[in-house]
Parts: C-alpha cells; structure tokens; sequence
C-alpha cells in the first residue's frame, strides 16, 4: 500500500483531492491531507509518505521548500506540484528538482489521477530494479556473512550481563569489515520470514538469501547496518544511522525504519511472494545490552497479533510490555490456582473443565494488552502439567516431539504455541476439542468502538495505527480481513448513521452536523452525505419533517 499526502492551504482544493482520492483505489492507497507544510511535515515525522502532491504557492514555507524537507524524511518520496501559478520561475526550479512532477490547476481531476497513477507504477518499477541490481551481489556477500553472523552471536552471548571492551571491540570491527561504530549506541531490528508450505531446505534458503539482500538495499540508503540469521533462523540486524545524516535524523530514526519496513515487506511480497514480520527496538541501545533487547525482540515476535504468514511491524514501546492491562491486574496471582485445576482435571479423564480453564488462560495469552511475562508465565505453567503428565504416564514414546513443550522460544507466534498445546492436549484426553480462539474479534471490537466515539476526530489510518499500536499497512489488511470491508468504508458507514441520527434533531444546524461527523467544510459534508444517500443533507431533513 502506498501513501499519498495531499498539502494546499486552500480548504476546497485540499477536501476535494482528499475525496476523489479517498476512493480511487483503497485497496493500494492510503490518502492523508494537510492544509499548511508545517501540517505536511508532522505527517513526514509520524508515518512513512510515498507521494505528495502539494500546491508550490502556500504561506510561511512554500512547496519548493517542503519537497527539500521531504527528502530528509523520505528519499524515496516523490513529488507533484500543483499549482494555479504558471509563471516560468515556479516552474523552471520545479523542473530542477529531483523526483518531482509539474502540474496546473486548470489540467483537472483526471490529469492529476493519471500522474499519481503514473508516479505509483514508477515507484513499482524502482522497487523491482532495486531488487534485481541486489541480487548480482548476492554471491559476493555470502562468506563474508556468514563469517559476521558468527561473529554477531558470539557477540549477543558475551554482552549479556558484561561490559565490553570498546577497543578491543574497535580492532575486532574493523577486521570483520563491520561499519558499526561499538562507541555509539545500536538499534536491532528482527524479521521472520514465512516460508511456503513444504518449501524444501534449498528453496528456503534461496528465499531468505534474497529477502536479505532486499532488505540490506533499502536500509543501508540511510543506516549503516549489520544483519545476520540467529539460532532460530529469523533474521536480525543491528543499526545506526549513516555518518552523513544530520542530528534531528537520529530522532526520526524508528519512524524511517518503521516506513522502510513496510517498503520491504511489499517488495518482498510482490517479487518472491514471502511475507515477513518485523519486530523493531523503540530506541537505540549501548553494546552491553545488545542481548537483552534481542529477546525483547523475540518475545515481541512470539506475541504478535496473527499467526504465520501476517506482514505486521510491531515496535518495542518499553513499558506498553511489561504493564499488564487493568483487565488483567486484579487476575495477577491467579495462575498458580488454575494450574492446579488444569493438573487436577487432566489427571481425572475431564476434558470438558479442562477446556474451561484452558480456554480463559489462553484469551489471557493471547490478549493484546497482556504483559509479556504474564503470557510467558501461563505458556510454561501450562506446559510444565502437561510434560509431566506425559512422563508419570509414560507417554512419551506416543509424543515424539513432546520436548517442545519446554521451548516457547521455537514457536513462530503465540497463536502458534497455543495451537501446539492444544494439539497435545487432544492427544493426552483422545478428543477433540474446538480449535484455539484468536484474540482478532477484541481488537476488531476496539477499533470499532473508537471510531463511534471519535467521528468529529482524525480517523486516518496512521492515527488508528498510532493508538492500537499497529503498522497502518497491517491494520488496513487486518480489518478487511475481519470484517470484509475496507477500513475507509467502515468509517464512512459510521459517519453517514450518525448523521442522520443528528439530521432528525432540529437543535443542529447542518454545518453542526457535519462538524460531529469529522467535515470541517459543510460544502464537503454535503458532497459526501449525497453521495452516499443520493440526497443532501437539507433535503434529508426535510424528507422527515413531510412523512
């Protein structure tokens, strides 16, 4: 999904570019708006932008001076200048430009759609050159990987709990050919890559050797990195920001990784049908304690939303992990209890009271707003009954992986180890039982929720992201999943009930109404309430005061 901002100071021009837009092509693009280059800069620090269309002529800092903020941001993002100006300067230093388009107002509606269309297909094409440049290189990189992840997980071992010597460190990198500063601090980024079903060994690592090399393609454009497999075959990279990037880069540093990831992803999707998921370091952190942010890392990895084969990036947030929901705080301490319970039935043949118990401790895993630790902590207390009933019984010859129990960490997801214990369970009670629930339906239900009770709000894709902690790009997928309609086209529902909920009041006037629904603009919240109703909002007013 690509993501379009539209920016001019002009209410009408930037409401109606947004509503044709909005519904041109959602399935392939996200549509922001902002009405001054301040606003469009906000946008650039929040979420990654692939395309701007923007008026050259605005107060305070115009058009042409954005597009070089922009570059900043996002190299990779192009530009369209629209303006009603057609004096040669504009024109000349727009030509100049890099990446960048030159429209007139006066060309209408389906000139500018062609451009943006024509600037999408271009974008595609890079990408796909991109690719095939990087794997001439592929064979050139290999040894030399391998020799520096051996290195890197030798290195994730002895930081963990010691200091480093930062000399010895400096030698050590230089005759590794590592561009990693040890003096400065690193941010980890990890992806796991969902194979085809049945791929075999060869196809698996033809596979991952390509996603690698996509990846190193798009973020050594700004970061010098270092990636490498761990034990589990995921893969990992550590990072900083190239020498040449200013300051306030540093701190734009997670969004640009979080935007680069969704690049790769597609990529990865379109030209090796691969999908990935990401889990990415809120900050960055010194070489000592490279080790523990890794299983952050993973346990991230382990708990996020879907199973395989979701492209998600989930960010490490810090305390967002480790503080438990209020929901769950009063059910602290209760595990213990319910283990027994667990023991208790399994070992009296009931697997009925079995499921109950089971059912409610895995909602508690699952559940998005669990704490880490209190997931971790209901796996292995779980697992630890069920592997020593399989031993007093003396099963295990009936269990030839039943080992498994005791290693979360090989799981892909948490969906994933639920399943896994469920399926040891039907075994142990020779039964079978109804598959695990996905917390997917409470997520859905609070995201609905929020729009119903922030229609006058910023409902864009990347705020929803923003609050439900999700990658816009997954979101917008997650949802048409769930719920069979675009994301877009669930909020414009919502707006339009409630407007008519608010019609049928006389206390509001029309541009009241459309205030309460998001329409700043009332011309705007005319045009779209016709356009969904086949009436204004006048005449459906009046069409109820008449029956």
């Amino acid at each position: 999904m690509y993501r379009l901002l539209i920016v001019d100071d002009e209410d009408i021009i930037t409401d109606s570019l947004y509503e044709v837009f909005h519904r041109l092509m959602p399935e392939k693009l996200d549509v922001c708006k902002a009405y001054s280059a301040k606003e469009a800069l906000h946008w650039m620090s929040r979420t990654r932008i692939d395309i701007v269309l923007t008026d050259i002529s605005m107060p305070g800092m115009n058009g042409l001076e954005l597009s070089e903020e922009i570059q900043a941001f996002w190299p990779r993002c192009k530009v369209i200048f629209l303006t009603g100006f057609s004096e040669f300067d504009y024109a000349y230093k727009a030509i100049q430009m890099p990446k960048v388009r030159y429209l007139l107002k006066t060309e209408g509606y389906d000139k500018v759609t062609a451009t943006v269309q024509e600037v999408m297909q271009e974008i595609e094409h890079e990408n796909q050159m991109s690719q095939m440049l990087e794997q001439s290189r592929e064979l050139l990189y290999t040894l030399e990987q391998m020799a520096q992840g051996d290195y890197i997980r030798h290195l994730l071992q002895e930081s963990h709990g010691h200091s480093l010597d930062k000399d010895r460190l400096t030698d050590e990198f230089h005759k590794m050919n590592i561009g990693l500063n040890p003096a400065s601090p690193v941010l980890l980024v990890m992806g796991h890559l969902s194979y085809p079903e049945g791929a075999s060994y060869i196809e698996r690592s033809g596979l991952l050797t390509k996603a690698r090399m996509v990846c190193n393609s798009y973020l050594s454009e700004k970061t010098r990195q270092i990636g490498i497999v761990d034990k589990q075959g995921d893969l990992l990279w550590l990072l900083q920001p190239s020498e040449h990037e200013e300051e306030k880069f540093y701190n734009h540093l997670v969004r640009y990784l979080e935007g680069t990831l969704e690049l790769i992803q597609e990529t990865c999707l379109q030209s090796l049908r691969l999908p990935i998921a990401f889990s990415i370091s809120g900050s960055s952190c010194g070489w000592e304690a490279i080790n523990r942010q890794y299983d952050r890392l993973r346990q991230l990895q382990l708990m996020r939303i879907g199973g395989e084969g979701m492209t998600i990036i989930v960010t490490d947030r810090g305390e967002q992990l480790e503080e438990p929901h209020e929901l769950h705080r009063k059910e602290e301490g209760l595990v213990a209890p319910k283990a027994e319970m667990l023991a208790a039935f399994l070992d009296a043949g009931k697997p009925e009271k079995f499921d109950e118990i089971f059912e409610e401790l895995s909602l508690a895993m699952l559940h998005a707003n669990s704490s880490v630790n209190r997931k971790i902590e209901i796996y292995y207390s779980i697992a630890l009954i069920l592997y020593a009933h399989i031993n007093r019984a003396g099963l295990c010859g009936e269990f030839s992986d039943y080992c498994k129990l005791m290693r979360l960490d090989e799981h892909s997801s948490m969906q994933e180890a639920v399943r896994y214990l469920r399926q040891v369970t039907d075994q142990l009670f020779k039964v079978k039982s109804p598959e695990n629930k996905e917390n997917a339906a409470t997520v859905i239900d609070k995201i609905c929720q929020y729009i119903n009770e922030h229609l006058n709000e910023d409902l864009s894709l990347v705020r929803l992201a923003e609050i439900n902690y999700f990658n816009p790009s997954y979101l917008s997928r997650f949802f048409k999943l769930e719920c069979g309609v675009n994301l877009s086209e669930y909020i414009d529902n919502c707006r339009v009930r409630r407007a008519k909920e608010l019609l049928k009041e006389d206390e509001l006037k029309v541009r009241e109404v459309a205030v309460e629904v998001g329409y700043e603009a009332a011309h705007s919240f005319t045009r779209f309430f016709k356009k969904a109703t086949g009436m204004t909002p006048q005449e459906y007013r009046d069409a109820l005061t008449q029956t």
